[in-house]
């Protein structure tokens, strides 16, 4: 088997991981990968968003199956040329990645199907924009409707908050991005990452998770793509998870082929559940989430790569198997991340992390000298797994403080919620949280 990556951040590198355990004599590439796929596949230098050398090279390099890792290049329609030139690929269409590229064709979606989401208003002129925020009670939450890198929304408490937010991005601080903008009620409640991989009608899911979006620990400071994730998560039930795939998932994906959409790879929802136990999405994503691949796919044992190939084409899915144990993930980050991160420090990775521990590349390159260098804002996230939770946060901890590099930014309260759950009832009011994604 010949397959294909395209991206080369850390969940890139947590999918090669997973193919290459499965697949141990396939021929797999990845486009264009970091150092730390470089062990594991080929790496291409071809970036993720080059959508005809992407083509050329699925061709010339006999491809069976092209796994797309981020939203960009399904966005651009990647997807759509392979299929077009009768290729297999994992990802969906443009049209379908709409989900995603368009917060405000999300809520159209979810209005069409029934999904429970946040009241919102969308607005291309800023003067309606904030004559809508003056009207509406506090707190909002300003989201861009397009591509903002995981940045793109804006918890607001007091109008005030708001109003310079859709100043902020009708002036070009988000580019293209926020040149239409949602504004909603927020939700509260506690965050859930589902992960759906569908042939547009049947879905098999993956490990649910939680991610942590703010930089600093207790939830504090600015949004970021992602700065740690763990599973199992408590309150993901048997029960719960039958309610969204009821209520989200399979509604969204009905109403997506109708619209003559069909999508065909992961299905992301973000939800945020209640104090009622009531899921409601706080947003859709067309691909697996960064940090919670690191995260999810390490404790998948079997069936990944049988299970996108069968998507990727519509047919029947086979079932996927999982360890059942505990993964924790906490990303490093640079210096002056998520605003401007600094790169070009060295970066010096323990001999041995400690056992269960995996340490997943995403801003780092190798240097003329043959050193490991920061090369973005979220540069490593350190995985372990362990048979229980708190093992695993304990060893992900240990191994994000033994790496070192000038800068370094990480949270050790990653899993806090299922700390407080495990620790009894709890005061802290941070149990709650706000639909503060992107």
């Amino acid at each position: 088997m010949r397959l294909l990556v395209v991206g080369g951040g850390g969940r890139e590198h947590a999918i090669v991981a997973a193919l290459r355990r499965e697949q141990p004599d396939a021929a797999l590439y990845c486009a264009p990968g970091n150092p730390g796929t470089a062990p594991l596949a080929s790496n291409l230098p071809i970036a993720a968003d080059d959508i005809d050398r992407l083509a050329d090279a699925a061709d010339a390099y006999g491809i069976d199956l092209t796994i797309v890792g981020p939203e960009q290049p399904l966005a651009a329609g990647l997807a759509d040329r392979l299929r077009a030139e009768g290729k297999r690929v994992f990802g969906p269409v443009a049209a379908a990645a709409r989900i995603e590229s368009s917060k405000a064709f999300a809520k159209d979606v979810m209005a069409a199907a029934g999904v429970p989401t946040a009241s919102s208003r969308t607005f291309t002129v800023e003067a309606d924009a904030l004559a809508w925020v003056d009207q509406h009670a506090e707190p909002l939450v300003v989201k861009a409707s397009g591509l903002a890198a995981g940045k793109g929304a804006v918890v607001c408490a007091t109008r005030a908050e708001a109003a310079d937010a859709v100043r902020a991005m009708f002036g070009g601080s988000l580019g293209s991005a926020g040149q239409e903008i949602l504004i909603e009620s927020f939700l509260v409640g506690e965050e859930l990452s589902v992960f759906a991989i569908t042939n547009g009608r049947d879905v098999v899911l993956l490990p649910s998770a939680q991610d942590h979006k703010r930089l600093l620990e207790g939830d504090e400071g600015p949004n970021t793509g992602g700065m740690g994730a763990y599973t199992p998560v408590a309150i993901a039930t048997p029960a719960l998870l039958d309610r969204a795939l009821h209520e989200v998932i399979h509604p969204t994906l009905a109403e997506l082929e109708r619209r003559g959409a069909p999508f065909r790879g992961v299905l992301y929802a973000g939800l945020m559940i209640g104090p009622d136990g009531a899921p409601s999405v706080v947003e859709f994503n067309c691909r697996l989430g960064d940090p919670e691949a690191q995260a999810v796919l390490p404790l998948v044992t079997g069936g990944f790569t049988e299970l996108c190939w069968a998507a990727a084409a519509g047919e029947s899915l086979p079932p996927i198997a999982t360890s059942g144990h505990a993964a924790v993930t906490t990303v490093l980050a640079a210096r002056g991340y998520p605003d401007a991160p600094e790169k070009g420090a060295e970066i010096t990775l323990p001999a041995d992390p400690g056992p269960g521990v995996t340490i997943f590349h995403a801003g780092t390159r190798r240097g003329d000298d043959g050193l490991l260098r920061v090369n973005g804002g979220r540069v490593l996230a350190v995985t372990a797994v362990a048979p229980d939770f708190e093992a695993a946060r304990r060893a992900s901890s240990a191994a994000a403080e033994a790496i070192q590099f000038d800068g370094k930014q990480y949270r050790r309260d990653i899993g806090w919620r299922e700390t407080a759950r495990r620790a009894g009832p709890s005061e802290d009011p941070q149990i709650t949280q706000m639909n503060s994604k992107r």
